[in-house]
Parts: C-alpha cells; structure tokens; sequence
C-alpha cells in the first residue's frame, strides 16, 4: 500500500513538471545532437539514469559485503572446529589425569599447588 502511494505522488509530481517543462531544447551528447526535445523527457530521463545508476553502485556494494561475510562465516566455522577440537583434547586429558591420581595414591598432596 505504501508504495502504491509513492508511486502516485511520484507521478503527481512528473504531472506538475511536465505540464510547465514542455519547451523543446537541444541536447548534445558528445558527437550526438538531438534537438525538439521536451525539457521534460529530460529531467525524467536524467532521473530514471540516476536511479539506475544508484542501484547498481548499490548492487556491487551488495556483492562486495556478501563476499566479505561468506569469508567471515568461513573463518567462525574453523574457529569453532578449533574450539570443539580442544574441548575434546582438554576432556580427555582430565580423564587422564582423574586416572593417574587414583592409580598413584601414595603420593602427598600440595593443598598450595595449582
């Protein structure tokens, strides 16, 4: 719905412009020259490249951010193999080391020691 009402005050508006813009003019592209113009297909033409241009700077921005966050994901998912990893290596070697203290029960114990 909202944008059903851009569209209609966007078009009010290109109404109110090309009702007082309807001189014609030369335009000259470079080599080109075209000329009887309406002012008006001018300023909706200029428009509409500048739209498209906008969306497609935003379009490489938008290609260029997702690239970036595939390599990050990327990163975080070896970073959390890592971690996985050593969260085994550390539980096995607690299990080690709840081994030995029960096979060894002769020696003193160090209330002071890490």
């Amino acid at each position: 719905m909202l944008t059903l009402i851009l569209l209609l005050v966007v078009g009010s508006f290109l109404v109110y412009i090309s009702k007082f813009n309807f001189a014609p003019v030369t335009l000259n592209l470079g080599f080109y020259v075209l000329t009887d113009i309406p002012l008006f297909y001018i300023v909706a033409g200029s428009l509409l490249i500048g739209l498209v241009m906008s969306y497609l700077i935003h379009l490489v921005n938008s290609i260029s951010t997702s690239f970036t966050l595939r390599g990050k994901n990327k990163v975080i998912k070896n970073d959390k193999d890592e971690i996985l990893e050593l969260t085994r290596r550390v539980h096995q070697l607690e299990l080690e080391n709840e081994k030995l203290s029960h096979n060894t029960g002769n020696q003193p114990e160090d209330p002071n020691a890490l």
